[in-house]
């Protein structure tokens, strides 16, 4: 009998010390995993999240966050809704396309604070407003949101949009802008801006929200709604850990470049420390402004890249 009592004991102590560990077999009190996914190669933009891994603040606020690089721009919404990912960051657009393919996807954090979206000309040539590209070339990659850019641009400037030529070059703008094949392109001012004036190549920047577009926020740290639901605790511990990387950033950006430079080899350092520079104006995470996000969805409709607007009070949070 005091055979079965001890082994009765000793099974209890066991289960005890099970539940204890939460059931998973983690230490009381480790860092909870969870996954975050670009949305394009680490770069200048990503240093407020390297900064923050680097300077142990999402392990200070209970996670232990991997940082993962696309594979496909398009996939981020289908691993948020699959639960193989916990977090992404999303271009806003691709955001309010996947919420009206049904995806359970809401944003949490705004990155940049204004677009990034811009055409760029040669400042040499003959396009010196958005409405001189009536009857010129513009090189776009093919997704909605250039024609989208193009469009609201000049007719912005009271221009025709129907009259601009738009040719497909992928992601060359700089090689096709840099060698004449185009009058000029659509891109970031922050990245293929930067690219083509380290390049040598005068430029002329026109940013979408200097014609008709309201100051949206290009990028934002998004989550599936069923985490914000079950695991509202995690969403803000990330939230404020990525939100305060962001703030280290903007102080000290030379140490944060050098833990995105850490974390991936091969980085262009120059580069990237000329495309950090003009960022950081726009590198402060704030409140979502639910009066621009409504303008933004407005834009988005009436460009075409969405079919109808969003509910922004349940898209972003």
């Amino acid at each position: 009998m005091r055979q079965v009592v001890v082994a009765l004991l000793a099974a209890a102590l066991i289960l005890a010390g099970v539940v204890g560990c939460g059931g998973d077999g983690a230490e009381p009190g480790a860092p909870q995993g969870a996954a975050l996914v670009l949305d394009f190669t680490p770069n200048a933009v990503h240093s407020g999240i390297y900064a923050a891994q680097e300077q142990g603040l999402y392990e200070d606020a209970g996670v232990d966050l991997e940082i993962r690089e696309p594979g496909d721009s398009t996939d981020a919404p289908k691993l948020l809704e699959a639960g193989r990912a916990d977090f992404a960051i999303l271009d806003i657009h691709d955001l309010g396309i996947a919420a009206e393919r049904g995806f359970g996807v809401v944003g949490v954090l705004p990155i940049v604070q204004r677009p990034l979206a811009a055409v760029i000309a040669r400042g040499d040539g003959p396009v010196r407003r958005p409405r001189d590209l009536q009857g010129r070339t513009v090189g776009v990659t093919g997704l909605p949101s250039d024609e989208a850019v193009v469009d609201s641009e000049v007719a912005a400037d009271d221009g025709d949009p129907a009259s601009v030529e738009r040719v497909t070059i992928g992601f060359n703008a700089v090689a096709s802008l840099a060698a004449g094949k185009v009058d000029a392109v659509t891109g970031f001012w922050s990245a293929e801006g930067v690219a083509l004036r380290r390049r040598g190549v005068p430029t002329r920047i026109f940013r979408v929200n200097r014609f008709g577009a309201p100051p949206y926020p290009e990028l934002v740290l998004a989550t599936a709604r069923r985490t914000l639901r079950d695991d509202p605790e995690l969403v803000d511990a990330v939230r404020k850990a990525t939100a305060r990387g962001y703030r280290f950033a903007t102080q000290h950006p030379t140490q944060a470049l050098d833990a995105v430079a850490a974390a991936v080899p091969g980085l262009n350092r120059n580069s990237q420390q000329a495309q950090l520079r003009t960022l950081l104006p726009i590198l402060m995470p704030a409140t979502f402004d639910h009066r621009v996000l409504r303008a933004w969805a407005a834009w988005d409709v009436e460009h075409g890249i969405l079919g109808s607007p969003p509910d922004v009070d349940a898209l972003f949070r």
